[in-house]
């Protein structure tokens, strides 16, 4: 297991310290999102090579989940963010951070984020490390659980883009498809595809550990950098607040009420 999580750190370490050098020579500290899901990519592959590169299914299965996750993510977020300059939430940190802006954008958004995808990737890490045997009934309800997750994250995210391009729409607040159900389906997405992987993973002999990760995923999409953060700027608006009365958060569920189409600058952006 050392010698797993020793490669995957390795490839971290590596992988951050290159995107702190794109984002500060691009000036744009939010090119860090389009590296998230490759990140992943890297890391696994860090630890499958230092593991000795084993074939066990259960292990090329977690290296396909996650090569089709953030593979997609990355697409999206770097099609989403071109022409667009930084996002608020790194301008907002440039800001506030002023003189201290190099050193806390290393050690808080590279070196930080890092240590997270560190600790969400666990179920892969250890599967790569022991795989366990035979197919088992959570590796069925795992891959179910991520396909389920990972059309609600594309489908959403597809909605949202094609949404936003229609000239008509500017302004407007997206409440069709999977938007009608809950405010956020791609973070909605994105929690239940890593309970899919965690599941996968539970097969290992030391699975259960695993568990750390979607609770990370969880905390932080409803606590930290995903629901609060975007929704904090829509505060106080009366057809936002409409549609946060009418429309779950999270969970997908019927609307309360029809909800109107409120004038707001954007929605639905990913952490």
């Amino acid at each position: 297991m050392t010698t797993v999580l020793l490669g995957a750190a390795v490839a971290l370490l590596l992988t951050m310290n290159a995107m702190f050098v794109v984002n500060m020579r691009a000036n744009d500290n939010s090119l860090i999102d389009v590296a998230y899901g490759p990140a992943f990519i890297l890391a696994s592959a860090g630890a499958w090579l230092a593991g000795g590169m084993p074939d066990h299914f259960r292990i090329l299965l977690m290296l396909g989940m996650v090569c089709l996750w953030g593979v997609r993510l990355a697409l999206h977020i770097g099609l989403r963010h071109r022409g667009r300059g930084e996002d608020f939430r790194y301008r907002n940190f440039r800001e506030a951070w002023g003189e201290d802006f190099v050193w806390r954008s290393f050690l808080q958004i590279n070196m930080l984020q890092g240590a997270v995808i560190l600790v969400v990737a666990t179920p892969i890490l250890l599967v790569i490390a022991r795989p366990g045997g035979e197919p088992a009934w959570t590796d069925a309800l795992g891959l179910a659980l991520f396909a389920l997750g990972f059309f609600f994250e594309a489908v959403g995210d597809w909605q949202l883009m094609r949404f936003k391009k229609d000239p008509a729409n500017k302004g407007r607040i997206m409440t069709l498809g999977l938007w009608r159900y809950t405010r956020h389906p791609n973070y909605f997405g994105e929690a239940v595809l890593w309970w899919g992987i965690f599941f996968v993973g539970l097969a290992s002999p030391l699975g259960l550990f695993g568990l750390i990760s979607p609770l990370v995923i969880g905390f932080l999409l409803l606590k930290v950098s995903g629901v609060p953060m975007l929704e904090a700027r829509y505060g106080g608006n009366p057809e936002f607040e409409a549609y946060k009365e009418a429309t779950s958060a999270f969970i997908p569920r019927p609307p309360r009420q029809p909800a109107a189409a409120p004038s707001v600058p954007e929605q639905g952006e990913e952490p």
